[in-house]
């Protein structure tokens, strides 16, 4: 199954035939609470053995949105049958700091740069 979450800035995507979860935009929501829904996508994705998080066109993520996706990681390291792995973009400066920190928390998550 397949869901869309769209806002005026950004899109963020989850396709469950490849099992990848594609942000586009900009994503600065005012609170944790507000990335819920998107927290939710994430979550249904889990049950999956190899999750894909694209955020290659993800411009901006404010820090609640990092906190998200913090707090996902630290979710999936305990699943231990479940690879992740993150496209990001080295263009995006957010992207070449953070997916490095998310790295640490989830030594096993790999990261592909474009």
């Amino acid at each position: 199954m397949n869901y869309t979450l769209q806002g005026d800035d950004f899109r963020v995507w989850y396709d469950a035939t490849c099992a990848t979860v594609v942000f586009e935009g900009l994503l600065k929501l005012p609170s944790l609470t507000d990335y819920a829904p998107i927290s939710s996508m994430l979550d249904a994705s889990k049950d999956q053995n190899n999750i894909t998080m694209d955020l290659r066109k993800l411009e901006f993520l404010n820090s609640s949105g990092i906190s998200m996706l913090s707090r996902f990681v630290v979710k999936l390291r305990h699943e231990r049958n479940t690879h992740l792995c993150i496209q990001g973009s080295q263009k995006v400066l957010w992207q070449t700091r953070s997916l490095k920190n998310l790295q640490r928390l989830m030594p096993s998550l790999s990261v592909e740069w474009d």
